[in-house]
């Protein structure tokens, strides 16, 4: 079963119909919906029924884990903003700053879908939260009198859009790197829309648009050509604008359905600020949401009238890590006629659960293949449907791993920094050109380039010699990092000094580089212990890490197997900032390695992180048969000698240690990896 099966096994259900004929102004209660049930069942009715389902969660985090599950069910995470089926609509404001300060993440969220209020195709879902919907937006006469529609080959000139940008209140500069901003060089306009993920280039011929393409701003390279584009200016709310605002349900059409989890979260808002202008009360917000079809999903209904819609549902059971008890649950399930789904984050899960659940099979009744499947699905929680008699698991709750809901940062990608660092460079900063050595940033100057007028980076190299740049070779120029107080030397344009410095340079590198494919030959022609592959208590151990792995620890982790498997010694280096993770990187090689009888030294820099390694590694690996010691300046005589004892007699797997455990009176038994921790 896929993704798709799976879903029309909902759409099918004549539940589903019912909810999606329901007219506008009826009231329906969806009693017993648990889970990420809510999520199979939205998407069933947004396929099959009303042109806009708008979701309402009690709180932020609700919203964000459901708007997670349903992009999962209807596969639309990686689609452009303007073709998505489900878009989050946030505050505009952090919770934590009442004063008002901006939320870039939210303005731009809140912004889409004002854009896709004005689209040609607005059959979407919204999700949502009561604190966001109480914020009004600008009224819709406002929005489509400052919205500007550009279609390629239109009659336009340069000025009026010019003017029109103005009017706006974006800023001009130099180069636009986040929203609300624009720059001109000759007949190319640059333009950061509120409304979109990429700026746009516009390239005008006379009076005429002749091309249309977003771009990346850190590289300027162009990553789709379009046939129209929407500029919306920033629709924050702003007091000293003597402007009407809305709910954001007079964009809604007539036949939209509200689903509302918990209705008294909504009565319970209260007006943040005395005039009312900006924002909606509970009761305002509930009687203004009634105009349209309502859905209730709550363990309590608010709207009385209408009918009511039973799922006969429980939630997932708690297994606590026994993957006995999982099995014994699956089979049972199996002879009641039930379908066993287990849910996985990314396809690694998947493959270790497959693994569990195959070893297992093996002691006891497998369980029939048609009546289970796993798919490379991350929804939030599991449910068992009695009516539909299918059993829907999540690999972070068999686990007990802690799933966090993922949202969009912000606009700016992080390369699009990179050129914003570029773009705040003064007058005098050192700057360093990939082909021609250390130079001065001394501005930007309009120079004319085969009879057209551009923009350029003016550099200021030795004897006064002058660069320009294009802003089209911005990627071979960064910011001059030196010894600090001392002010580099300028090249001098011509001289092949900055070549001869670049040629010294790369030669010592080739040096290091040949000394190390020596030294990398030596290791390999030297027979080192072969690990076999992952057993089960190994995939158990890592399918419980109570985090979802990064795909650079999946990487890492899967390097550092492929080493230790390999037939010659391994020697490897993991680099990360504090918190990415390296540490259980390190809990799973040693526990590879204490599989097979070997023992493992962690030598760190202190006697404090000693302890804490101790600590992390014994919660890690307590539910494993695995012996951990540490040893530092801290124990007594008597307790170090017991721990070299044990690690003489192979009675302790880990020792975790400073440089004590260099000293001569160390002995291992069978030391299999050594791990250092070079804070």
């Amino acid at each position: 079963m896929n993704k798709a099966k799976l879903l029309s096994v909902f759409t099918s259900d004549p539940r589903i119909a019912a909810i999606a004929g329901a007219g506008p102004g009826s009231r329906i209660f969806l009693k017993g919906l648990i889970g990420s049930s809510r999520s199979f069942y939205g998407a069933g009715v947004y396929e099959t029924g009303s042109i806009l389902n708008l979701f309402i969660l009690p709180d932020k985090e609700a919203a964000a884990y459901f708007f997670n599950d349903i992009e999962e069910v209807l596969e639309d995470k990686n689609l452009p903003a303007d073709k998505k089926k489900v878009l989050f609509f946030p505050s505009s404001f952090k919770k934590d700053d009442p004063a008002g300060k901006k939320d870039n993440q939210g303005l731009l969220a809140r912004t889409e879908v004002l854009n896709r209020m004005f689209s040609k195709s607005k059959k979407c879902i919204l999700v949502s939260y009561p604190e966001a919907l109480s914020e009004k937006v600008v009224n819709r006469e406002y929005l489509e009198k400052n919205t500007l529609h550009l279609l390629l080959g239109e009659a336009v000139s340069l000025d009026f859009v010019l003017d029109l940008l103005i009017e706006y209140e974006f800023e001009r500069t130099d180069f636009v790197v986040e929203p609300g901003q624009f720059s001109l060089r000759g007949g190319l306009i640059d333009v950061f829309s509120f409304g979109g993920e990429y700026p746009y280039r516009i390239e005008f011929e006379g009076n005429r648009v002749a091309s249309l393409r977003s771009f990346e701003p850190a590289t300027q390279l162009s990553v789709e050509k379009m046939e129209e584009i929407t500029i919306i200016p920033d629709v924050r709310i702003r007091p000293e604008k003597k402007i009407r605002f809305d709910p954001l349900f007079e964009f809604f059409p007539t036949d939209s359905a509200v689903w509302i989890d918990d209705a008294a979260t909504l009565r319970e808002i209260t007006i943040p600020d005395e005039s009312g202008r900006m924002f909606l009360e509970g009761p305002d917000l509930l009687k203004t949401i009634g105009k349209f079809t309502v859905l209730e999903m709550g363990k309590q209904r608010y709207f009385r009238e209408g009918k009511e819609i039973r799922f006969e549902m429980s939630p997932q059971p708690s297994f606590h890590k026994n993957f006995d008890l999982l099995f014994n649950n699956l089979l049972e399930n199996s002879r009641n006629g039930f379908k066993n789904i287990l849910f996985a984050d990314n396809p690694k899960q998947n493959n270790r659960l497959k693994t569990i659940l195959e070893d297992i099979g093996e002691k006891h009744e497998p369980v029939p293949q048609e009546n289970i499947d796993i798919l490379n699905l991350s929804i939030h929680e599991g449910f068992i449907d009695k009516n539909l008699k299918i059993a829907c698991y999540t690999d972070h709750e068999i686990f007990e791993r802690y799933h966090h809901y993922q949202l969009r940062d912000g606009y700016s990608s992080q390369e699009a920094l990179k050129l914003k660092d570029l773009y705040d460079l003064k007058p005098g900063d050192y700057v360093t050109h990939i082909d021609h050595g250390v130079g001065r940033f001394d501005g930007l100057e309009k120079i004319v380039n085969n009879g057209r007028e551009q923009e350029a980076i003016r550099l200021i190299y030795k004897n006064n010699d002058i660069l320009y740049v294009s802003i089209h070779s911005l990627h071979r120029i960064s910011k001059y990092i030196g010894k600090e107080g001392t002010p580099p030397v300028l090249n001098r344009l011509g001289s092949d000094a900055w070549t001869r410095l670049k040629n010294r340079t790369k030669s010592k590198v080739k040096d290091i580089a040949r000394d190390l494919i020596n030294l990398y030959a030596k290791r390999r022609s030297t027979e080192g212990y072969s690990y076999a592959p992952d057993s089960y208590l190994q995939t158990e151990l890592e399918a419980s890490f109570l985090y979802e792995d990064t795909p650079d620890q999946i990487k890492a982790t899967r390097d550092v197997k492929k080493d230790l498997e390999a037939t010659f010694p391994m020697d490897r280096l993991i680099c990360g900032d504090v918190g990415f993770g390296k540490t259980e990187i390190a809990i799973r090689a040693a526990f590879k390695v204490v599989s097979e009888s070997r023992q493992v030294a962690v030598l760190v820099p202190t006697t404090i992180l000693a302890l804490q390694h101790y600590k992390t590694f014994s919660e890690r690996l307590k539910d494993f048969p695995c012996t951990i010691n540490y040893i530092n300046r801290f124990k007594t005589a008597s307790e170090r000698k017991q721990i070299l004892n044990e690690l003489e007699e192979g009675k302790l797997d880990i020792i975790i240690g400073t440089h004590r455990l260099l000293s001569k009176d160390v002995h291992f038994k069978n030391l299999g990896l050594l791990i250092i921790d070079e804070e």
